[in-house]
């Protein structure tokens, strides 16, 4: 079978089962040594696990058990660090939220959800967050500064946790409706965290960037990968570049790794990029002097579940499953296709989470048995359509929800962005639908060619995939979360819909 020659990722034991396990132990090694940096602010690997016993043990004093959920509602900065790893010792789950940036109203969707009876937080963040009288506030920095609660080396720990226990929960954006909770397990981390090629070789001496949104799943690559293995942490304030320049590893999406000049980022050792699609000529400009690895995996299967390394040469794909992990790529009928057919991408493994948090018939429909691996075992239905090429990688072939149709013919949005993108000196484009007649798609930067990015499509594919309106943009805008705000780029295209219309009319 293919999947058996294709499908099935390496097997390596993780050295750890806890993940903070493994930062306690670079804290024994190396007490003194950096373990984050941020805005000129300092924290030894010794300190942090002194800050994060003290932490553990107030939790534990106001009733935190193991399996409860703590909330990390912060902003980037030192103390988020300690609440992260108060919180993994006792054997609870945090849920990270970036105050400021999600609505008051989500924050409390998700306390509700979560039944969060401890919430930690900034002082001067306090005041913003839509707490119920009931629930108990800890200000991370004030807690910090006040040594009336005594801590020292000796780890705190729970005899509950156990490779199965929660430690976190990464809600999603919520851009088709609430947010669903997604239960990430110590199993799971310490499978993508502690085995090659997902630690991304960070080591001891070795610098690593936070520039992610604390509640996307790629933010844990950063901070928990980069603690694990005994590295510094540079934290960013509002300059991602300036952070992303002292980088030795840098973790991103492909939208933020664009807006960086690769020319000041000469420092960089290794480049990971996920979440979205990967421009070829993205990736061929930073691979010139870098490792760098194109990932793929949504945060149901804890963070990425597949990477290549890509050399600058040949076929930019999304590379084999990592290891203890599988990929299968299922037709319609639930078969397994050949390699070269498009089917839908099912995740089996160590790296299929725990589910959603409070909802069980999605967790129903998208988390199955898995038939391939048995014993009891469960695979994710990742709603990516992928093949496999001959030489045993994935090629990603867009979103189910990105196959759309357009004049009764079935598009893939990304074969028409990766078209455009053939044009010399188009480095990005993104296709949207715009209704059931037209796309529109966004070139940058904003001295790209229009029309010769035009013929580029039309070169290469079936005349009803070319956008009737291709726009020159100078900035291709963002979430919160490093990915392409395309419901703002549908708004940017309803204001240019007389041209359609006038080409429409042409047509007629």
């Amino acid at each position: 079978m293919a999947w058996q020659h294709f499908g099935c990722g390496p097997q390596v034991a993780p050295d750890a089962t806890l993940i903070h396990r493994a930062i306690e132990a670079q804290a024994a090694a190396r007490p003194q040594a950096t373990a984050a940096e941020h805005q000129g602010e300092f924290i030894t690997y010794g300190e942090l696990n002194r800050q994060a016993n003290r932490l553990a043990a107030t939790l534990l004093s106001h009733g935190v058990v193991p399996g409860d959920h703590v909330a990390l509602f912060v902003e980037r900065s030192i103390p988020m660090l300690v609440g992260m790893l108060a919180v993994l010792k006792i054997g609870a789950a945090y849920i990270p939220q970036h105050v400021g940036i999600t609505p008051a109203a989500q924050l409390r969707h998700i306390m509700d959800i979560a039944r969060v009876r401890v919430v930690l937080t900034l002082s001067e963040l306090a005041p913003r967050l839509p707490l119920t009288a009931e629930q108990q506030c800890i200000h991370l920095d004030a807690f910090i500064r006040d040594q009336s609660v005594i801590g020292d080396d000796s780890n705190v720990g729970s005899m509950d946790a156990s490779p199965d226990s929660v430690c976190f929960v990464l809600f999603t954006s919520g851009t088709t409706g609430l947010p669903n909770g997604v239960r990430v397990t110590q199993r799971n981390l310490c499978n993508i965290l502690l085995t090659a090629p997902g630690d991304l070789g960070m080591k001891p001496g070795l610098k690593v960037g936070q520039i992610l949104n604390i509640a996307f799943d790629m933010s844990a690559w950063e901070v928990l990968g980069c603690l694990t293995h005994g590295a510094t942490l540079l934290i960013r304030g509002k300059d991602i570049a300036q952070t992303a320049e002292r980088c030795d590893v840098l973790i991103a999406t492909p939208s933020i790794l664009a807006t960086l000049d690769p020319a000041r980022c000469s420092r960089v050792q290794v480049v990971a990029l996920a979440g979205e699609p990967c421009p070829q000529p993205l990736a061929e400009r930073w691979s010139a002097f870098c490792t760098f690895y194109n990932a793929c995996g949504p945060t149901e299967t804890t963070i990425v579940n597949t990477m290549q390394h890509y050399h600058g040469s040949g076929p930019l794909t999304i590379g084999k499953p990592t290891p203890n992990n599988t990929v299968y790529v299922l037709d319609e009928a639930g078969q397994l296709c050949a390699p070269g057919e498009q089917g839908e991408m099912w995740a089996g493994g160590e790296c299929v989470t725990a589910g959603y948090l409070g909802n069980p018939e999605l967790t129903a429909e998208r988390y199955q048995p898995d038939p391939f691996l048995g014993n009891g075992r469960l695979m994710f239905r990742t709603r990516d359509l992928g093949r496999w090429t001959t030489q045993g990688e994935l090629e990603h072939l867009g979103r189910v929800d990105d196959q759309v149709k357009v004049r009764g013919f079935r598009v893939e949005l990304d074969s028409v962005s990766a078209a455009l993108e053939a044009a010399p000196n188009c480095q990005r484009a993104v296709t949207l639908k715009l209704d059931n007649r037209n796309l529109v798609a966004f070139v940058y930067p904003a001295c790209t060619d229009i029309e010769v990015a035009r013929a580029c499509c039309e070169e290469r594919l079936a005349y009803y995939c070319v956008p009737s309106l291709i726009l020159a943009v100078d900035h291709i805008p963002l979430t919160s979360r490093g990915k392409i705000d395309k419901r703002l780029l549908l708004e940017w295209a309803l204001a240019h819909q007389a041209p359609i219309a006038n080409a429409e009319q042409v047509m007629a």
